[in-house]
């Protein structure tokens, strides 16, 4: 049995123990940590078996280093901020542990959504005999691990890949965010960008959109976003000519979102404030609603895939690789709303695989690199199931 620790308990880390809490055969002893013991105290309270708490500023390393090296894990599950990336790489790498994130670095001060900062870890990785798995979430994550499972099964190559990201819940709040705020936002408000042709074409946030029919939701509308996936799927899928990521969005999000973009409560760099220097996201973040709470609040369903399309035996194919979400079924299992169950169960599983030798590798990997019949079988088992239409 293996020893797993855990950083960060907010809804993800939530999602995150239950599970490994579930798979007792190979999760012996579980640690969750965070800045606020009180979170895990609290998240653990609702887990039948015994998992111990940390306080640990993921920020620091040498208090990383200290909690990693009294406890002993075999591996870290990082579902902290993107932020601090880079400071639990620095501590896994001290300490000798395999280290697992769910979404990649990006620096406070721009929101840069880019591989390289981690990437550029590949050979101190490899060096320390260790592995880092990046994006072991949903997307990226599972929508990595669809591809693969394409490529290897029914593609000679893919030309053309889609990833939609339809979450049809509804909280009933005016305006909410259904993972971290600021990270969120960030995210929405940033330039779009996708593969076409061997190179990046940019567009304006939000500005590219188009109605997809989903199974089980129905036809919703999607608006072109960047998302982290895309950069490294361009480079380890075989034939690859495009590559877009979509995301739905209310009418009243997009509405909030936009006057809250021009007022100015989005933006990244810090204003001053009655002699006091805040940072206008952050600050909203404070008054927007916690994540957590809409776990009993949300009803309806998410639709995440994969629309791919390429040649087989010489001949087109199509095929689109996909999950349905129940909002309140996952609720009722781990006490968390579908997105935060729909990243944590990725997490948990791309961290089983690693201390069970099903995935093993030395340095830097995203999940593409690795065998997706694992996994596949594996979310069978835990509670995100998948679907194919294959044409």
């Amino acid at each position: 049995m293996k020893k797993v620790l855990i950083i960060g308990a907010g809804g993800v880390g939530q999602v995150v123990t239950h599970k490994c809490a579930q798979v007792p055969e190979v999760f012996g002893e579980i640690m969750l940590a965070s800045r606020t013991q009180a979170k895990c105290d609290a998240i653990a309270a609702g887990i039948d078996r015994p998992v111990k708490t940390a306080r640990v500023d993921a920020d620091n390393v040498a208090e990383t280093v200290n909690l990693i090296r009294s406890f002993g894990p075999d591996v870290v599950i990082n579902v902290a901020l993107p932020y601090q990336d880079l400071a639990i790489m620095d501590a896994c790498l001290e300490t000798g542990v395999d280290y697992l994130d769910t979404a990649n670095y990006e620096p406070r001060d721009v929101a840069k959504f880019e591989y390289k900062w981690q990437w550029a870890y590949q050979d101190r990785f490899k060096e320390k005999g260790l592995m880092a798995l990046l994006g072991s979430g949903f997307d990226p994550g599972a929508t990595n691990v669809f591809c693969a499972h394409a490529q290897k099964h029914h593609f000679d190559e893919i030309h053309q890949l889609d990833i939609l990201d339809c979450n049809a819940g509804d909280h009933g709040q005016p305006f909410a965010t259904n993972f971290n705020p600021e990270i969120n936002i960030r995210e929405v408000t940033a330039r779009g960008r996708y593969w076409e042709h061997g190179e990046w074409v940019e567009t304006d946030p939000l500005s590219w959109s188009m109605t997809y029919d989903f199974p089980v939701v129905g036809p919703k509308k999607c608006y072109l976003l960047y998302h982290e996936e895309l950069e490294s799927l361009v480079r380890n899928l075989k034939g690859i000519k495009r590559a877009r990521f979509w995301m739905t969005f209310s009418d009243a999000y997009l509405m909030h979102l936009k006057v809250l973009g021009n007022v100015g409560m989005t933006r990244i760099d810090p204003v001053s404030f009655q002699g006091h220097s805040i940072v206008p996201i952050e600050f909203l973040k404070a008054l927007l609603p916690d994540p957590a709470s809409l776990g009993p609040l949300t009803k309806g369903k998410t639709c995440i895939g994969c629309l791919m399309q390429g040649i087989k035996d010489g001949k087109e194919k199509r095929c689109f690789v996909y999950n349905i979400c129940d909002h309140e079924e996952a609720y009722r299992e781990v006490k968390a709303q579908a997105i935060s169950y729909t990243t944590g169960v990725p997490a948990m599983i791309g961290a089983l695989l690693m201390v069970t030798g099903a995935w093993r590798g030395q340095g830097v990997f995203n999940m593409e690199q690795m065998d997706p019949d694992p996994f596949m079988e594996r979310m069978n088992m835990h509670g995100l199931p998948w679907h194919e239409i294959v044409e």
